[in-house]
């Protein structure tokens, strides 16, 4: 049994929660502050993490939930601190764009995928920003965008004459985000902006404009393939990974 496959598994999720590996062989793995070793025991093949003793416990990653999920990602896209390194990146843009203007938007989160998102890209907003959310539902369970979008859940705040910024997971046959912002201009916004973690655009079947003076803000360009993480799920699992990776066929086809 080759068992380089499942120490790989192991130095993924290390990886992705921001460990930096040091020196690899066959058998172990050495990072900055543990390391991995796997083999075989009594009890068949083991893989464990070894800690350095200067390591505090509140330093050291939880791994049992994201080694079980972990598991089913064929390879991480993008690692935790590269996401917020992105987020601190399009919330910058934001706070120049609007802050120059003396504009503080209402923040519109697109539920549910955005939720982590929206909430780590406000936290780094310097504006007198509002927040509401509204749901727009176009995948159901599937993997593929029905084309179809809908709005179950409509907003709260009234956003006739006001600057909006729509905050989406992804963004890649264009319809949903398209069907947002139809409905935030028939509401009145003097402007709608879009800022999207992912941009899938080889899946773009469907052109958007913004409204008024609105920018479309865009991070990281995904592959076309399924992810999920930090918000995105299939059938409503995976949402809390650390990290954005794609599935593996057989957990969702």
């Amino acid at each position: 049994m080759d068992i380089k496959p499942k120490l790989r598994s192991w130095v993924s999720i290390l990886e992705a929660h921001g460990l930096q590996m040091i020196q690899e062989s066959v058998l172990h793995v050495t990072f900055h502050n543990c390391s991995v070793s796997c083999g075989y025991g009594f009890r068949g093949f083991s893989c464990r993490t070894y800690f350095v003793r200067s390591t505090p416990p509140e330093k050291r990653p939880s791994l049992t939930a994201s080694m079980a999920l972990g598991n089913h990602i064929e390879r991480v896209l993008w690692t935790e601190q590269e996401i917020s390194d992105k987020v601190s990146d399009l919330a910058s843009q934001i706070n120049r764009d609007f802050g120059s203007h003396n504009i503080a938007p209402v923040v519109v989160g697109v539920a549910t995928g955005a939720f982590l998102f929206l909430a780590d890209l406000v936290r780094m907003i310097h504006l007198p920003i509002t927040v509401d959310f509204i749901r727009a539902e176009s995948y159901g369970s599937g993997t593929v965008s029905s084309g179809q979008p809908t709005i179950p859940f409509d907003l709260k705040l009234d956003v006739q004459g006001k600057h909006v910024l729509l905050v989406e997971d992804i963004v890649d046959t264009g319809r949903t985000i398209c069907c947002l912002i139809d409905h935030m201009k028939s509401k009145g916004a003097s402007s709608v902006s879009v800022c999207t973690l992912l941009d899938k655009p080889v899946r773009r079947k469907v052109h958007f404009e913004l409204v008024g003076e609105g920018k479309f803000y865009k991070g990281f360009e995904c592959p076309d393939e399924f992810v999920v993480g930090y918000g995105f799920d299939f059938a409503e699992v995976y949402r809390n990974l650390p990290y954005i990776g794609v599935l593996k066929p057989e957990f969702y086809m």
